[in-house]
């Protein structure tokens, strides 16, 4: 069987399955029950100083958004940082950590932008027995509007000073947490490694609003009549996430810091996303809130015999894989060409692909054939978009075929050439550029 276990910034876990920072991991029940159902480690939800407490809505504090059959595509909360005394928060996280010390406990901190809130709180962290820290620079909502969370998160100098003074006032390891609500990933991710931060995780919530009651034409969801603007998570933010990851993974300046990789992460598929394209574990919220924690285990096996096909004796060997895929528009192959095709025997007649193709794409499928209904592509028109292949209601009914070299295609009547061409080297392209190494 392979080896799931995981080092993660001189963190180890049984596997690389954390739940992130949020309400699963508010208190000492929930997290017991995660470790019962095999979860390698989790972040426990956020702190703040000792003093006034933080008072959360007593409304909705979350909204979805839902396919027609209520799967779970988006979601979003206003739920502040932690409402639990500071003093029971750190006792019980002394206690989980003492029973369950083969498993990750890393403990979520946000206090003012100020040396001596962090030097205060940092002490009584460590005290604790937890493996280590995590900065949250990225709540978007109630908490930024404080000069904290995402407040900090955007602007590097604060990053860089901050997590200098949580190196130089702890012994643990510093994660830092970044906000997706910014242009430019890798700068925030730069600061970080400046200020001495041992990991990255990200990304955290997303600005959004659910929507408008249609009846009342207020906000929704709403509490007295008002809402306010939250954070977006769950399976519809995963490709930004992915993005982001690989940004930081492929960054020179940032190359080799350890990633922890969160957003839309509901199976082991999406898991191995996030390892192959960088991060070296993964932290899970949305779907543990829609299914429960046992869906762990579903990742764990899923991974596990994934890595026994594949030959991989260790997570470690699937960090970054895709990485050298990964590339700027500018150097991919114009030279490869690629045609849809309709596999008729699993083809059900139902049209889709011909009326995307033929309303809003290339007109590259016909619809009759001898006066029947009939649907096949014409390879004359087809550009190989794959939009076809994205809305057919049957998987893999349609495919993409790559030309081979020699061969002839249709539409332009030039030969399929077995050289890489790209755009940096098109002679109508004034900023020609070479591929980096």
């Amino acid at each position: 069987m392979a080896n799931l276990a995981t080092q993660f910034a001189g963190i180890s876990s049984p596997n690389p399955f954390w739940l992130a920072s949020a309400p699963p991991t508010d208190k000492a029940y929930n997290v017991n029950r995660a470790f019962e159902a095999g979860w390698g480690g989790v972040v426990w939800k956020t702190l703040g100083e000792a003093g006034p407490p933080i008072v959360n809505v007593n409304g909705p504090r979350y909204g979805a958004l839902l396919s027609p059959d209520r799967r779970m595509l988006g979601f979003n909360n206003i739920e502040l940082i932690t409402d639990r005394d500071l003093e029971i928060n750190l006792q019980e996280i002394m206690e989980v950590k003492r029973n369950w010390a083969d498993r990750a406990m890393v403990v979520s901190l946000m206090v003012p932008c100020e040396e001596k809130a962090w030097k205060a709180i940092l002490p009584r962290v460590e005290d604790t027995g937890a493996d280590g820290i995590e900065l949250n620079f990225g709540c978007p909502h109630g908490m930024s509007e404080r000069g904290m969370g995402a407040a900090v998160g955007q602007v590097p100098e604060y990053i860089q000073m901050v997590t200098a003074w949580c190196k130089q006032h702890s012994k643990l390891p510093v994660i830092v947490k970044l906000t997706p609500n910014i242009t430019d990933i890798r700068q925030p991710a730069r600061a970080a490694k400046k200020g001495g931060a041992d990991a990255v995780s990200l990304i955290n919530t997303i600005n959004s609003i659910m929507g408008v009651d249609p009846a009342t034409l207020t906000m929704s969801p709403a509490t007295g009549g008002k809402g306010s603007h939250g954070g977006y998570c769950g399976p519809a933010v995963k490709p930004i996430s992915l993005n982001m990851v690989a940004e930081i993974a492929r960054d020179s300046e940032t190359a080799g810091i350890p990633i922890s990789g969160i957003g839309g992460i509901g199976n082991w598929r999406d898991a191995l996303d996030y390892l192959a394209l960088g991060a070296s574990n993964v932290q899970v919220c949305t779907a543990a809130m829609v299914y429960g924690f046992k869906i762990v285990q579903e990742m764990k096996d899923g991974l596990s015999n994934y890595m026994d096909e594949m030959g991989f004796a260790s997570v470690q060997e699937i960090v970054g894989k895709a990485l050298p895929t990964v590339s700027p528009w500018q150097f991919l192959n114009l030279n490869s060409i690629s045609k849809a095709v309709i596999n008729q025997d699993s083809c059900i007649q139902c049209g889709r692909c011909h009326i995307a193709c033929e309303d809003t794409s290339h007109q590259a499928i016909m619809s009759t054939k001898n006066g029947k209904r009939h649907f096949e592509v014409i390879e004359e028109e087809c550009v190989g978009c794959n939009l076809c292949v994205t809305v057919c209601p049957v998987p893999e009914c349609i495919s993409l075929k790559d030309l081979m070299p020699g061969e002839t295609d249709k539409r332009t009547g030039l030969k399929v050439s077995d050289k890489h061409a790209d755009w940096t080297m098109h002679p109508n392209n004034p900023m020609r550029a070479t591929e980096p190494a």
